[in-house]
């Protein structure tokens, strides 16, 4: 006899042998479905071409999902199967969830990062400071996504006449990475910039591969000018984060970063100036209550209490000035007068007057210490014969010799007998 069973002991029967045959399995499909309910658990369909099951991802398992999860994923589940007794419905219960062909993009960049780190380039010696006052910040990004309007949006709200120089690229695709890497390039080749900004907005690790490319770390490792990744979200990271001089967690966060140092700057200077302008004020008021004080005492209430002293000096020495170029003007006058006198005597008439009165003093003087004269007196003057050279001693004559005698009448020629 066949046993007759509730619809609640046919539904747990099930259960049980659905859970116990398929304890834990594994199955690859298509999101369809999708809904989030308030609690946080997400329901879908999981299905292929032919065929589809219904799946829930409680939330506590969703928590550890990499990226929201759309409809139209392609995706890998583990978990069990399992029976909801109140409907007779079965259904999925996910365990983990992974998005088919992240496994492989996971390897490949992971084996990149041990190779780029093995080279160098993730070294933090080779780092570069961003320019402290950047007058030119190159873009390299989409010029039609989000990234480029927050970056101008940042640096016009925080740093008026700004200069900005975009490289329009693709952020992902095919030849995104090699445009990317050619606009840095391009950059360097011209010298267009003091710092660049290469990135984009958020997204899967397919949207956001380019920047995992080898080809975009070379270029950005040899640039000569400071790069700034700024790729995705904050929780985003990528090959272009590890290479880049400085990573930002956002595009915004990057614009930021290129004026900090310049902002750092012109807040000194913003406080510098308010805090010399209350010490000025402050010295305003603290001057003006001394002056205020030093015109209530006494001996400044009149000028005169200072300047009489002064003015009485400057009498004083007035009066001793007119003294001073009094008896100098007497002293020049007589100066005067006796230059007048030096010039009447000087007068030529006069000089000739006096001449002639010296020439005749002179004259005297001359006949008196003339030798005729002299000669005329009984005197004479001996010479040898020969030289008539004048004989002054009786030690030059010798015996027998003949001499000249000068008389004042005439000339006489004598020989020596003997010499006492």
């Amino acid at each position: 006899m066949i046993p007759i069973l509730t619809v609640t002991e046919l539904n747990h029967s099930i259960k049980k042998l659905l859970e116990g045959k398929y304890p834990y399995v594994c199955v690859k499909g298509e999101i369809s479905n999708l809904k989030e309910q308030s609690s946080g658990h997400l329901y879908f369909t999981l299905k292929d071409l032919e065929a589809q099951l219904s799946a829930v991802l409680f939330k506590g398992n969703a928590r550890t999902l990499t990226r929201p999860l759309k409809n139209g994923d392609q995706v890998v589940v583990k978990g069990e199967i399992s029976v909801y007794v109140p409907r007779g419905n079965y259904q999925f219960l996910v365990r983990e969830l992974e998005y088919m062909g992240l496994g492989e993009l996971l390897l490949k960049l992971h084996e990149l990062k041990l190779k780029l780190e093995q080279k160098g380039w993730f070294a933090k010696e080779r780092k570069r400071p961003l320019p402290k006052f950047p007058k030119t910040i190159g873009v390299v990004t989409s010029p039609t996504g989000a990234v480029i309007q927050d970056i101008i949006h940042v640096l016009s709200r925080r740093f008026a006449g700004f200069r900005l120089i975009l490289n329009p690229v693709k952020v992902q695709g095919e030849g995104s990475a090699q445009e990317i890497a050619q606009a840095i390039e391009q950059f360097n080749r011209y010298e267009l910039a003091d710092v660049l900004i290469v990135g984009r907005g958020g997204g899967s690790l397919e949207d956001l591969w380019a920047f995992n490319e080898e080809v975009v770390a070379s270029a950005i490792v040899h640039s000569k000018i400071p790069v700034i990744s700024a790729v995705g979200h904050e929780t985003d990271f990528c090959i272009a984060d590890y290479v880049a001089d400085l990573r930002a967690p956002t595009p915004s966060a990057a614009a930021e970063m290129v004026i900090a140092e310049k902002q750092v700057h012109l807040n000194h200077l913003a406080q510098s100036r308010r805090r010399i302008q209350q010490m000025t004020l402050g010295l305003i008021r603290q001057h003006r209550v001394r002056l205020t004080g030093l015109q209530r005492q006494p001996l400044l209430s009149s000028p005169y209490a200072i300047l009489g002293k002064y003015h009485q000096m400057r009498d004083e020495l007035i009066t001793e000035l007119q003294h001073r170029m009094k008896a100098l003007l007497q002293h020049k006058q007589m100066h005067l007068l006796m230059l007048k006198k030096q010039m009447l005597a000087l007068k030529p008439s006069v000089q000739v007057q006096l001449l002639k009165e010296k020439l005749a003093r002179l004259q005297g003087h001359l006949k008196a210490l003339d030798p005729k004269n002299v000669l005329t007196k009984g005197y004479c003057i001996l010479f040898r014969e020969n030289t008539y050279s004048a004989i002054l001693s009786s030690k030059e004559v010798r015996a027998e010799e003949t001499l000249n005698i000068l008389m004042h009448d005439g000339k006489l020629t004598a020989k020596v007998k003997e010499v006492l």
